[in-house]
C-alpha cells in the first residue's frame, strides 16, 4: 500500500482545497493518505511555523495562497526541501482571466464574504433545521424544496446539505398509518421530490440504526415484507401526485442533493422561459 503525506495549505478556511484533494484522491485505491491541514495561513510567521512539519513529513504540498509574497515563500521552502508544490486553482483562475479579460482580485477567502448570498444560506439552514421530519408543515409554502420518503431514506442529511447550498428544504416521513398533512398536496412554490431506496438496503440501514440505539431488531420496522409495503405506498403517492423520484440506494448524500438541484433548476428554467407559440393568422 502506498503511503503519502499530503499537506494542504490555504489562506482561507481550506474548504475548497479539501474538496479538490478529496475529488482527486477518489481516483486512487489502496493508498494511505496522511493529511496535514493548514488553514488561514496569511502571514510569513504562520507559514514559517509549518515548515518543520513539511521537513519532518515530506510529501505533496497542495496550496491555495493568493498573496504573492506568502506564496513565493512557500514555494521557496518547498524547493529547498525538494517537495512538489501544486497551486490547486491556478489553471482555473488563469483560464477565467483569459476569458473574462481581467485579473483576479487575489483576496483570500473572497468566496466566503458575508454578502447577500451568505445570509440567504444562513436563513436556509435555520429554516431547514426548523422544518425537519414533518415539523412546521404550516410553513412549507416558504420552502424551495420538500423531500418526502419513508424513514431512513437520507431525507435529513440531504436537507442539511441542500440548506448549505442555499435551498430552504423541508422533509416529511411517509408512514402508512399516518397520512401526511393535506398541505403537502397543494404546495405551489416548493419542488416536492420523492426519495426511495431498495427494500433490502433500507432494512439493513434500519437494523443498524436500532443496534446503535440498543433497541430490539426484530420489529415491524425492519420486517422485509413490511418495508416493501412502505416503499410501495410511497411510490404510489409519488406517482399519483406527479412528483419526481430519486432512488438513493447507490447515491451518496452529495449525489442525491446534486440530482435534486438539477430537478429544481430544470423546473425553474421551464417556468421562466417565455412561451413561444404560433403567430396568429
Amino acid at each position: 500500500m502506498s503511503r503519502l503525506h499530503l499537506h494542504l495549505v490555504s489562506d482561507s478556511t481550506g474548504e475548497t482545497l479539501e474538496m479538490v484533494a478529496k475529488a482527486a484522491l477518489a481516483q486512487f485505491e489502496d493508498a494511505e493518505i496522511v493529511r496535514h491541514f493548514w488553514p488561514m495561513v496569511r502571514s510569513r510567521q504562520h507559514l514559517d511555523r509549518i515548515v518543520p512539519d513539511l521537513a519532518d513529513n515530506p510529501g505533496l504540498v497542495l496550496f491555495t495562497l493568493v498573496n504573492p509574497e506568502t506564496r513565493a515563500r512557500l514555494e521557496d521552502h518547498c524547493r529547498q526541501l525538494g517537495l512538489p508544490a501544486v497551486p490547486a486553482l491556478d489553471a482555473v483562475t488563469e483560464a477565467l482571466e483569459n476569458q473574462l479579460g481581467q485579473e483576479a482580485h487575489g483576496r483570500p477567502g473572497r468566496q466566503h464574504i458575508m454578502d447577500e448570498a451568505y445570509f440567504a444560506r444562513v436563513d436556509a439552514i435555520h429554516y431547514t433545521i426548523a422544518h425537519d421530519d414533518g415539523i412546521g408543515w404550516e410553513n412549507w409554502e416558504e420552502a424551495d424544496i420538500v423531500l418526502a420518503g419513508v424513514s431512513r431514506c437520507s431525507k435529513t442529511p440531504t436537507s442539511i446539505y441542500l440548506a448549505n447550498r442555499g435551498f430552504k428544504t423541508a422533509n416529511i416521513p411517509l408512514v402508512v398509518e399516518s397520512p401526511p398533512p393535506k398541505a403537502l398536496y397543494g404546495l405551489r412554490h416548493p419542488l416536492v421530490v420523492g426519495l426511495t431506496t431498495a427494500p433490502e438496503r433500507l432494512v439493513q440501514i434500519r437494523r443498524n440504526r436500532l443496534l446503535s440505539l440498543n433497541e430490539a431488531t426484530e420489529t415491524a420496522y425492519v420486517d422485509s415484507e413490511r418495508v416493501r409495503e412502505e416503499i410501495q405506498f410511497a411510490r404510489r403517492m409519488f406517482a399519483d401526485n406527479g412528483w419526481p423520484v430519486i432512488d438513493v440506494t447507490r447515491r451518496s448524500i452529495e449525489e442525491t442533493a446534486a440530482a435534486v438541484i438539477k430537478l429544481y433548476n430544470e423546473r425553474d428554467k421551464r417556468e421562466t422561459e417565455p412561451h413561444i407559440g404560433t403567430n396568429p393568422i
